[in-house]
């Protein structure tokens, strides 16, 4: 049975460009469509779609309003279509925060020019959200008022593998017990349903907390700046974009720039961040594997690194690197996933040794990368 869709944009060429891509794939059907968000919460009750995908600036309701009502009445998987700039990366923030589940830019050339690629990339994710089995809000943790810093910051997906499956434990924040490894260093790699993920964890780390943390979240280069601030705003940790030659610090953590890539060199005990544009052919930037693949090289296995939730299967091989010099490899588990993707390609290749829901997530990380 095709997924259920509402399409809601006050753009009537929008709304008829989208239900026509949509409609294009046999396993999505567009029920119907809204022109605002008062509409769009009416419909959703009624007709109770599967998928919504969602404009942000509307008249009578924005787009943000509506997925406040829509999750606080009927919870539903929603897509959000920003713009690329400074306020349109923020507005989808806080449609994320609102409850919506993932974003596209709107770029208008694109639909309209009927570009394969963006044609699919639509289709996938409306898929990717429709498929959830059992959909649950996401519960947002109460956000501490951060103490004051010392020093503040100044910037708010595959290759065939021969490894046979190993079984992955889902675990418990209460059975993990430390290994008693020392870490140098942190990584997360996250795309779909990732900065919600990401905001959850880094708010209930301590301000001392006693290594470096590289992000790499898929995102585009206009929103990643507005998400580091965003971060750095709820943490006590330090979050800054990362920018090329940053020395790492202990407590500070490099969100990588969207459109550009992310690696890590170290001279002695110095880590440097190297931010440089990578090759075109390229399927994500920032890419996980990238980042990791550097990270094996520069610190071995004095690594802790997690995939949390995101469509495809970025982070695998690098993940593979990074435990093939000794580092540690977690994974979220897929009930706790927006998209049981990423996580998902390195617990079935055997690469994860825990699979840990996000909610016992940060207290499992801080458990194992407590100084021993």
């Amino acid at each position: 049975m095709a997924i259920k869709v509402l399409v809601v944009d006050d753009s009537s060429f929008f709304r008829r460009r989208v239900s026509e891509i949509v409609n294009q794939d046999p396993e999505l059907e567009v029920i119907a469509t809204a022109s605002n968000g008062a509409e769009a919460v009416k419909m959703a009750a009624e007709l109770n779609p599967q998928v919504i995908t969602m404009d942000i600036e509307m008249p009578v309701m924005d787009g943000i309003t509506a997925v406040r009502e829509i999750m606080a009445k009927c919870p539903t998987p929603i897509l959000m279509f920003s713009s690329l700039t400074h306020d349109g990366a923020k507005a989808t923030l806080d449609a994320l925060d609102a409850g919506a589940l993932d974003f596209l830019p709107k770029r208008f050339e694109d639909i309209a020019t009927n570009k394969d690629d963006a044609i699919l990339l639509l289709q996938q994710r409306v898929k990717a959200l429709g498929r959830r089995r059992i959909f649950r809000p996401v519960v947002r943790p109460t956000t501490p008022t951060p103490p004051p810093r010392s020093s503040a910051s100044s910037v708010l997906g595959g290759v065939s593998t021969h490894t046979q499956p190993a079984p992955v434990r889902s675990s418990h924040a209460a059975s993990i017990r430390p290994s008693g490894k020392q870490y140098k260093l942190l990584l997360i790699g996250t795309s779909t349903g990732g900065p919600v993920a990401l905001q959850k964890i880094l708010t209930q780390f301590p301000a001392n907390y006693p290594h470096p943390i590289l992000l790499i979240q898929h995102m585009p280069a206009a929103f990643t700046p507005a998400f580091a601030n965003r971060l750095n705003g709820l943490c006590k940790i330090e979050v800054k974009e990362a920018a090329n030659g940053d020395v790492l610090r202990p407590g500070c953590a490099y969100l990588a720039p969207g459109g550009m890539q992310m690696m890590v060199e170290r001279a002695g005990v110095t880590g440097r961040v190297k931010v440089l544009a990578g090759s075109a052919e390229m399927n994500y930037k920032p890419c996980v594997d990238i980042t990791f693949a550097s990270a094996s090289k520069a610190y071995g296995g004095d690594v802790l690194a997690v995939v949390l939730t995101g469509m495809g299967a970025d982070g695998r091989e690098g993940a593979r690197m990074l435990k093939s010099a000794g580092a540690t490899i977690w994974a979220q588990d897929e009930a706790s996933c927006v998209v049981y993707g990423m996580p998902q390609a390195v617990a079935s290749a055997g690469i994860a040794t825990q699979s840990i829901s996000l909610d016992n997530m940060a207290e499992s990380i801080l458990k194992e990368s407590a100084r021993g």
